[in-house]
């Protein structure tokens, strides 16, 4: 079996390249096999597809703020260019598992969304992703994961307090902020797992998420759990520009996650743990 991984430079692509054999390559960098800029899309030279099997699309524009203010330029790559690459995959033969998010639905108080919910976006990321999604809706070479946000050393939150923690200063934890978030060793088992069940995998959208709502709030008090009080923080409402790109609280769960036995049922506190763990 062969792999593409497009934005293979990305933050989660490192981790999956970590479990991957036999990857293709694909952004802008030097160290990149094929050299992919997703705003002149139709250069590429898609024969560098062939005979690959699976294409695992992580690249986009991620930052909420940069598609409200450079929209036009966002758009032409995180929807025109990518839905122009991920046609000429699926017609060379690629099946295709596009990173979405959990920006894809509204911010409708006490709503839980699953993935039967209704798509009612709001901000211009998550009309970006929703774009991509709708464009190849029912095609069975195409499936999406709809990520919360992803929990690792790496991240950038979880990075920020580190830094804090070496260096003394307080850190500065905008509060309210939540959501189901999935630690980045989930995001890497899930996309193994549905590139071996593909087929078996029935619907075409997969929301990977964890059990609970969590705010930065309490991945710092988890930071504190782990690395004696070490962390020193104070807790600022950023003002509602902060929010007009994103909204206070997402909750997102779903259906499938236990359903078809592809991560294990486990509390924020066993996750978060592990995944600091992790050499």
């Amino acid at each position: 079996m062969k792999t593409a991984i497009v934005g293979s430079s990305g933050y989660i692509a490192g981790y999956l390249l970590k479990r991957f054999e036999n990857v293709l390559k694909i952004d802008q960098t030097p160290e990149a096999d094929a050299h992919l800029n997703l705003a002149e899309a139709e250069k590429f030279d898609y024969s560098v597809l062939d005979g690959v099997d699976y294409v695992i699309f992580t690249a986009a524009i991620s930052g909420p703020d940069m598609c409200a203010n450079e929209f036009e330029k966002c758009w032409n790559i995180n929807v025109t260019g990518t839905e122009h690459f991920i046609k000429n995959a699926i017609a060379h033969g690629c099946k295709v598992l596009f990173f979405s998010s959990d920006a894809v639905f509204g911010d409708i108080p006490g709503e839980i969304y699953t993935e039967l919910s209704e798509t009612k976006v709001q901000t211009p990321y998550g009309r970006m992703k929703k774009a991509v999604e709708d464009c190849f809706k029912n095609d069975p070479n195409f499936k999406a994961i709809r990520l919360s946000y992803v929990v690792s050393k790496n991240d950038r939150f979880v990075s920020y307090c580190f830094k804090c923690i070496e260096t003394g200063e307080k850190a500065d934890i905008f509060h309210p902020f939540y959501r189901n978030c999935i630690t980045v060793s989930d995001v890497v088992n899930t996309v193994d797992w549905l590139i071996n069940h593909w087929e078996a995998y029935e619907p075409q959208v997969l929301n990977v998420a964890g059990n609970e709502l969590v705010s930065r709030v309490r991945i710092a008090d988890e930071l504190n759990r782990l690395y004696g009080n070490r962390l020193k923080y104070v807790i600022t409402s950023p003002g509602e520009d902060f929010y007009k790109n994103r909204p206070k609280i997402t909750q997102m769960k779903s259906l499938y996650l236990n359903k078809y036995g592809i991560l294990k049922d486990e509390s924020f506190t066993e996750k978060i743990k592990k995944e600091l763990e992790e050499k």
